[in-house]
Formats: structure tokens, C-alpha cells, sequence
């Protein structure tokens, strides 16, 4: 007999995709081996039972079974989206339907509803904020100082919240733990990596159909992501331009068989230009005058401002939608720009982001960051901490088993020369 299940206050698309979303957190499950174990462990053990907790993430099939984890875990949880453009509608419905999990969040849901949602996850008064991009822990701060009180700590996924989270501490207002979770090896040498290069060639792919072989790509920032996507595109026949302002990043990508120059030199060459840089209008006016007509721009990186879409507005003579998530700016020469996903997340706006394999590590990552924040919140300090090691190795150990993969262990005489410096050649 299935347990009935409350429908909580929520704010979504429609209720009715529920049945759809259920079939599709199903389908992403079947690779996410780690966090089921981690859900498993939670529903037994309850960590987190009685923290009040509000997840800012892209709303997508593989958060739905980190969301499920932690409520699995006693959390009292709420879930808002990142990202105006990420939400799957069907998931979101799924969560509140099935789950009773209440969810505020909306595909293409403007600025001003994207802002209220971040008031009403802080309505919640939460003890954890694990947050993608750090606007809820932004807005807390800045707007919210009565409630700081309340936190026992943050998690943080991407690299630009934790930017904005090191420069929060520079500035003497973090006054509580933030977890790093973005910076624990099982995240970024897999989720940046593989996660980012495959599924913007796959947001790419399914906003235009063209063929990316022979195409000249320009890779704007050389940092994983922007690793991820330049070996994926010449995985596919593209000629890549890495475009950096890191000389140690540079020499890396030129190592990696890249041409490497400015972005004033690049410009001229693109057909397609992919921004991953985290920093604001690295493509901007005097890039666009110069570009092949019919060239193509989109992000990766965190929010909308990696591309100047403002100054491509004003200066455009006409924008007109092409193909769903895809704007043609005609400009005063009659040469046109092409924007893809609106300059937001193109893997989010036009596919489907992450595969569940991958996010499964960095999901993993979350769940425990959560765990660790509860159990040691009488040790941490204010400011950012690392995943402990031993967390990052288990979470590995446990995808190659899962895998079906074995690995070697150290023999006692080894363990023995490691640890020892009376033994040398």
C-alpha cells in the first residue's frame, strides 16, 4: 500500500507533470549508485533530524535524489532553483507530488520571481544553505542579519560562489562555516571536467543542430570547465582557440595542443565562442563588431553576465528568436550575432545539464558536506573548509566499486618506505 503523501505549499509549473518527472528520477537513479548508498545510510540513521535546510540547485533529476537524501535524513528541507533557466517543470512537480518536498521554482521564471523565491527559502529560517552560486547566503547577509544565528553552515557547489564566499570572509562578514564542496576532487575533476564538457556540447547541439567538425571554437577561460569543453569539442572535429588571462592556464592549454591568444585575436576567427570564466562581460562590444557574420556565443559559466547581451542589445538593429534558446542580433553592418540560452547555463537552458553519473559524486559531496556540518559544528570555525580527505577518497572508493573496477593496495613494506626518511636510494 503506497503512503499517502502531503502536497506541501510549493510554487511550480504544473502539478500534473508529476507522473513524467517520477519516470525521469527513476531513469537518472540507475547511475547514481553512491548518493542511493549515502540515501540508504541517512533513512537509517537520521543526521540530520529537526535542521531546518534550503537548497539553492538547478531543479533536475539528479538534485531530485539529493533532495531525497536529506529529507531522508530528517531534514525539514526546501528547494529553490539556481537559475531562472534550469528547472525541469516535471521534476519540480514530482518532488512536491511524490516526495512531499516543497519546491519554488519555475523554468524561465523572471529576475523578480527568481529573487522572491530566495526570500522565501530564508522564510524558512534555515540552519544549512547549500546554495549554487551563493545568492541565498549573499541575500542572508545582506539582508538578513537577524537570522544568522540560526546557521550552522553553508555548502557551496560552483566556483564562483566560492569566490563570493572567499571574498565574504575578506570582507569580516561570513561569520559562519562554508563547506567547499566545489574544490573536493570528486567534484571538480569530474562534474567541471566531464559533467561541463559534455552536456554544453549537448545544450550546443540540441539549440542549433549544426555540426561542430571543421568549426572554429573559442573557449573563453582554461580553468575545468573550460578544460572540459575544449577536449570535448575536439573530441567532436573542432578547431579549438583557448582564450585565457592565467599564463600558468595558458601554458596549460598550449601543453594540451591548443592555440592560445586574446580574445581580440580570437574573435575574428570564432564560429562559436564558449564562455567559463565565472568573471563578468568577457565577450563584449568591440568583440562583437569584429566577428564572422552568423557567429555563435553562449555561457557555461555561472550567471548571465559573461557575455555583454546588454551592449549587443542596444546596438542591435533587430533580435528575433530562430529556434528555441536561440536569438539572432542583427547589427547597423547587417552581419548578425547569435546568443544562445539567453547567455545563461546553455547546458541547463537547452539540455538537460550533468549526466546523473557524474553529478552522483558531486551530489555525494553535498549530502556528506551536510552530515559533517551537524557532527562538527561545536569545531568549525567562520570561513571556508575543505571536504576532509578521507570523505573525498570514500565517495571515489565507492563509484569504482559500484563500477566494478579494483585497484591495488599498498603491501606493509610499502606503507613502511612511505612513511619512512631513513630509506632512500
Amino acid at each position: 500500500m503506497t503512503a499517502t503523501v502531503t502536497q506541501p505549499k510549493c510554487e511550480i509549473k504544473d502539478i500534473s507533470l508529476a507522473s513524467q518527472g517520477k519516470q525521469r528520477i527513476e531513469w537518472a537513479g540507475r547511475e547514481m549508485p553512491v548518493l542511493r548508498q549515502i540515501q540508504e545510510r541517512f533513512a537509517k540513521e537520521k543526521p540530520l533530524d529537526g535542521i531546518r535546510l534550503v537548497a539553492c540547485c538547478h531543479v533536475t533529476t539528479e538534485t531530485a535524489h539529493l533532495a531525497i537524501a536529506l529529507k531522508n535524513a530528517g531534514a525539514d528541507a526546501l528547494l529553490i532553483a539556481s537559475n531562472p533557466l534550469s528547472t525541469q517543470d516535471d521534476v519540480a512537480a514530482s518532488l512536491v507530488a511524490d516526495h512531499g518536498i516543497p519546491v519554488f521554482a519555475i523554468k524561465g521564471e523572471d529576475n523578480e520571481t527568481y529573487h522572491r523565491h530566495v526570500n522565501i527559502a530564508l522564510d524558512h529560517k534555515p540552519n544549512i544553505i547549500i546554495d549554487d552560486g551563493s545568492d541565498v547566503t549573499a541575500t542572508l547577509i545582506q539582508e538578513r542579519q537577524g537570522q544568522i544565528g540560526d546557521i550552522i553552515g553553508t555548502t557551496e557547489e560552483t566556483t564562483t560562489g566560492i569566490v563570493r564566499l572567499q571574498a565574504m570572509f575578506n570582507d569580516g562578514v561570513l561569520s559562519f562555516p562554508a563547506m567547499n564542496v566545489n574544490d573536493a576532487d570528486t567534484k571538480h575533476f569530474f562534474d567541471n571536467r566531464y559533467g561541463t564538457g559534455q552536456s554544453t556540447l549537448d545544450g550546443i547541439i540540441r539549440a542549433t543542430n549544426v555540426l561542430l567538425a571543421g568549426k572554429t571554437i573559442v573557449v573563453v577561460g582554461y580553468g575545468w570547465c573550460g578544460k572540459g569543453v575544449a577536449m570535448r569539442a575536439r573530441g567532436l572535429g573542432a578547431n579549438v582557440i583557448v582564450t585565457e588571462i592565467d599564463p600558468t592556464k595558458a601554458i596549460e592549454a598550449v601543453m594540451d595542443g591548443f592555440r592560445v591568444m586574446p580574445m581580440e585575436k580570437a574573435a575574428p576567427q570564432g564560429d562559436l565562442f564558449v564562455t567559463v570564466t565565472g568573471n563578468k562581460h568577457v565577450i563584449r562590444p568591440e568583440h562583437f563588431e569584429v566577428m564572422k557574420d552568423g557567429a555563435m556565443v553562449c555561457n557555461s559559466g555561472h550567471f548571465d553576465i559573461e557575455i555583454d547581451l546588454k551592449s549587443l542589445g542596444e546596438k542591435a538593429t533587430e533580435v528575433k528568436d530562430v529556434r528555441p534558446f536561440t536569438q539572432q542580433y542583427t547589427m547597423p553592418s547587417g552581419k548578425s550575432v547569435v546568443v544562445l540560452g539567453e547567455g545563461r547555463l546553455i547546458n541547463l537552458a537547452a539540455a538537460e545539464g550533468h549526466p546523473s553519473a557524474v553529478m552522483d559524486m558531486s551530489f555525494a559531496n553535498q549530502a556528506l558536506a551536510c552530515e559533517y556540518l551537524v557532527t562538527q559544528k561545536d569545531q568549525l570555525e567562520p570561513g571556508l573548509h575543505s571536504i576532509p580527505v578521507e570523505v573525498d577518497k570514500e565517495i571515489a572508493r565507492l563509484k569504482l566499486q559500484a563500477m566494478g573496477i579494483e585497484i591495488d593496495t599498498l603491501t606493509p613494506a610499502q606503507v613502511e618506505y612511505i612513511n619512512s626518511w631513513t630509506m632512500g636510494t
